[in-house]
């Protein structure tokens, strides 16, 4: 059996303690040294960075959003096993956790922290794919060499350095594909190390719901549960060309994961195509005072996400979803692309402007695509408005004053509506 001692990173022949310092943090599998492909997902990243940062929040329920019509961005370790979610409507979660410390979120030092971790990860191998700020594939496959040691160890070190040098802990998932690395990250949180081999995957994937694919939402998992399939030992009796037929090109995928099949590599410049972001209210809401707040909320947000990546987008879109849940999109190219808040709010009202409004709406979402550098964006002037320029330079000022103040220095009126 191959084992690994997570603390201090000894390579044993038990799964109990480890015989070097008794820490019983031991991984064992048979194919440990020998699976190259993994997924690092720190452990409730937004609230453990705040944690921290202010000790005196260590042993309390910690929720990371906004006001009572916000929802949860994330939830530490503590107010989950009172039941709370990410993207759970904030009133939820106050009604399962009523003693939750709840904090808006600093974004700017979360994208540091990110930052930290990543240098750390190219330590190890060039191979990396980002998936957000805390979650990240690694392919580690040629490395033993250059290192010296089995990735597994590789990933255990990481980790270790990741608590010891920046006070955040991470999951790591160890697999063959990408699919089951994520899959495997997910399994034993916080701090878990888990691993699905080769051997074992049939046998593992087979009593699993059909949602630990990556990517079926609730909507697939409705139709996959029409037609009897909720398991992926159900998925796994259809016939590849009658999943086809029913599911179209999904039908493909489906067959092939159901097997544990992922052909697709860890992208180093896997290209992020859109940036958006959405809110379910509490209450549908037709006011427009009310409906314009969560519009200007959504635009600022997203400016501060394009920001950090230093992209901006050409195209805004603006989501509704009506009470009898049918869907409104509407969508504007702009000339010269943007990655401000004022300038996202003002095209996104816009549009919102344009449209018929027969019912109340039960969600929003606003988002930018076609994206660019940010150093190629809001370059025209716009005759037609001569205060946009001063605008934009406000908002460069509220930014300078937030990254050195916090989130909450500066608040728009409109964005307390």
């Amino acid at each position: 059996m191959q084992a690994l001692c997570r603390d201090c990173l000894t390579q044993v022949h038990t799964d109990r303690r480890c015989p070097a310092c008794g820490s019983p943090r031991v991984t064992a599998h048979p194919e440990l040294f020998d699976l190259s492909i993994a997924h690092m997902d720190c452990d409730a990243f937004y609230a453990s960075v705040e944690k921290r940062d202010n000790p005196a929040l260590r042993d309390k329920p910690v929720i990371i959003g906004g006001g009572r019509r916000g929802v949860v961005s994330t939830a530490c370790y503590i107010a989950r096993i009172k039941g709370v979610r990410s993207a759970m409507p904030m009133f939820q979660a106050l009604r399962l956790c009523p003693e939750a410390v709840v904090i808006r979120g600093r974004m700017d030092v979360y994208v540091e922290v990110s930052r930290q971790i990543r240098a750390m990860m190219e330590d190890l191998t060039p191979r990396i794919e980002p998936l957000s700020l805390d979650e990240a594939f690694l392919d580690l496959a040629g490395t033993t060499r250059l290192h010296g040691e089995p990735p597994a160890v590789l990933l255990a070190r990481l980790v270790k350095r990741m608590k010891t040098e920046i006070g955040i802990t991470g999951s790591i998932g160890l697999s063959h594909n990408k699919f089951l690395a994520k899959m495997a990250s997910d399994m034993d949180k916080p701090q878990g190390f888990s691993v699905i081999g080769r051997a074992e995957t049939l046998d593992i994937l087979a009593p699993q719901p059909v949602g630990v694919i990556w990517g079926l939402g609730e909507a697939g998992q409705r139709a996959l549960a029409d037609v009897g399939i909720r398991t992926i030992a159900d998925l796994r009796r259809w016939d590849r060309d009658d999943l086809i037929r029913r599911f179209g090109s999904q039908g493909m995928r489906l067959y092939h994961l159901a097997r544990g099949e992922d052909t697709r590599r860890v992208a180093r410049d896997h290209t992020v195509k859109s940036i958006s972001n959405e809110t379910t209210f509490a209450e549908d809401i037709a006011e427009i005072d009310i409906l314009d707040g969560h519009i200007w909320r959504l635009a600022e947000k997203l400016a501060d996400r394009a920001k950090a990546k230093g992209l901006a987008g050409r195209t805004v879109t603006l989501k509704l979803k009506r009470n009898d849940f049918r869907t409104l999109t509407r969508r504007v190219t702009l000339p010269d692309g943007t990655q401000t808040a004022d300038r996202i709010y003002r095209t996104a009202r816009a549009l919102y402007d344009r449209m018929d409004h027969p019912r109340p709406y039960r969600l929003i979402g606003v988002g930018i695509s076609d994206l660019m550098p940010a150093g190629e964006a809001d370059r025209e002037t716009d005759l037609l408005d001569p205060q946009a320029r001063t605008r934009r330079a406000a908002e460069d000022a509220t930014d300078r004053i937030r990254a050195r103040f916090g989130p909450d220095a500066i608040l728009k009126g409109r964005a307390l509506r």
